[in-house]
């Protein structure tokens, strides 16, 4: 019988990856519920800051782009740079793209990965790997692709989590912007959210539309800002799914070169490429609505102001510029800080195995075909961006990543 590929994780990339795996004829087995972190882990009502155009998960044939959803479903098209897309509709169209191409999804759980062990025992001269799931599946694939998204990746500041000594929560002094689904909760409170970007930035504007009286805290080279419009683009620049700039078009296009950059590079563009930045349709949204901090950092956090806090609430202690120091107080404290790959937290790895995998500030470094140092490891998606730049941290690195994926895979291991 021949073993299975498993793909471990069912959003774009995991979904993308396991339908051109499944057009060339590989036995594959994918795990997760699909879309899981787009359905769950964003705000209701948050619309999507990338274009159409950079909105479809890659497949190995037509049809299945979100303009032939929108046609499937009855909706009207979503094509131009203007159209946005409401979260709930690209959701929507992955569980479509799903059932069309992954249709033997199956909605359990990876407990643990590891390489199968030879007769002595011995993992690392065993043939595949191991999996285990938690209905209590035992069984041996020849290739693993971890494709888990942004899952078990949020990251708290160390200043902040100081603040939440047993984790961030909704319901303690701070939490983590993926884990609000509904910000209704918060009409009628004092809410400070961290961060800059268009998560901090949608999540405020969402926030005070439903009447909590908002505040931005931006810190260092996080300044508030919005792009411009489509219609304001330069247009002697070459057309990217980002924008119209030679780096974004290379970076769009291009990748291949990019694990070849120094390693300081490589994670500083990964940082800062279409770093913080507001969708140019926030703006209106936002201007008026929500106060901004733009401070140097946050000294310390507290969990409970007392007295001076509102409602006894956590307390910011921030350093700004040229004024010393200041106290913000709210209800609640939203770390809209993004996310960081660190394969220590990928717990589901064993042991064994992610001390194998070669490492580059906590991100995989990976070879040709997005291979990793263990042969028969594959990461796709954020994990990757590492090492293919920061295309792969949106929807549009399908493209480049999957085919590319696949054709390795099945060279190898075919």
């Amino acid at each position: 019988m021949i073993q299975p590929v498993a793909v471990i994780g069912a959003g774009p990339f995991g979904l993308s990856t396991a339908a051109h795996l499944r057009a060339r004829g590989i036995p594959v087995r994918v795990f997760g519920e699909p879309m899981v972190s787009w359905r769950d882990h964003m705000p209701a009502g948050m619309l999507l800051k990338s274009t159409p155009a950079a909105s479809n998960l890659d497949a190995p044939q037509p049809g299945h782009n979100l303009v032939d959803y929108c046609d499937a479903a009855g909706i009207p098209r979503l094509v131009t740079d203007e159209d946005i897309i409401p979260v709930e509709t690209f959701t929507a169209y992955g569980e479509w793209f799903q059932q069309k191409l992954v249709p033997e999804l199956e909605r359990v759980r990876v407990v643990s990965v590891d390489r199968k062990a030879d007769r002595n025992g011995d993992r690392s001269k065993g043939g595949g790997f191991e999996l285990k799931l938690d209905s209590g599946e035992l069984f041996t694939a020849r290739a693993v692709v971890v494709a888990t998204g942004l899952s078990g990746l949020a990251h708290l500041p160390p200043e902040l989590a100081a603040a939440a000594v047993d984790g961030p929560a909704p319901t303690g002094p701070v939490s983590h912007s993926s884990q609000h689904h509904d910000l209704s909760g918060f009409k009628g409170k004092e809410l400070i959210v961290v961060g800059a970007g268009q998560s901090a930035l949608e999540t405020a504007a969402l926030a005070a539309e439903a009447g909590a009286n908002v505040r931005i805290v931006s810190r260092g080279h996080g300044r508030v800002a919005f792009g411009a419009p489509p219609w304001q683009q330069p247009k002697l620049r070459p057309e990217s799914p980002f924008g119209r700039a030679w780096s974004l078009w290379a970076l769009s296009y291009y990748p291949q070169p990019y694990r070849y950059l120094p390693e300081q590079t490589r994670h500083y563009l990964v940082r800062r490429v279409l770093g913080p930045l507001g969708a140019w349709w926030l703006r209106e949204r936002f201007e008026g609505k929500v106060q901004v901090s733009e401070v140097e950092r946050i000294v310390r956090a507290e969990p409970d102001g007392g007295a001076g806090a509102a409602n006894g609430g956590p307390v910011l202690t921030v350093a700004t510029p040229g004024r010393g120091t200041q106290q913000l107080t709210a209800d609640h404290v939203i770390s809209a800080t993004g996310y960081r790959v660190d394969i220590a937290a990928m717990d589901f790895l064993g042991h064994e195995l992610r001390t194998q995998l070669a490492v580059s500030r906590g991100t995989p470094k990976l070879g040709a075909g997005y291979v990793s140092s263990v042969p028969g490891v594959y990461f796709t998606g954020l994990p990757s961006a590492s090492s293919y730049g920061p295309v792969m941290r949106f929807v549009c690195g399908t493209e480049f990543a999957s085919p590319r994926l696949a054709k390795h895979l099945a060279a190898a291991h075919g």
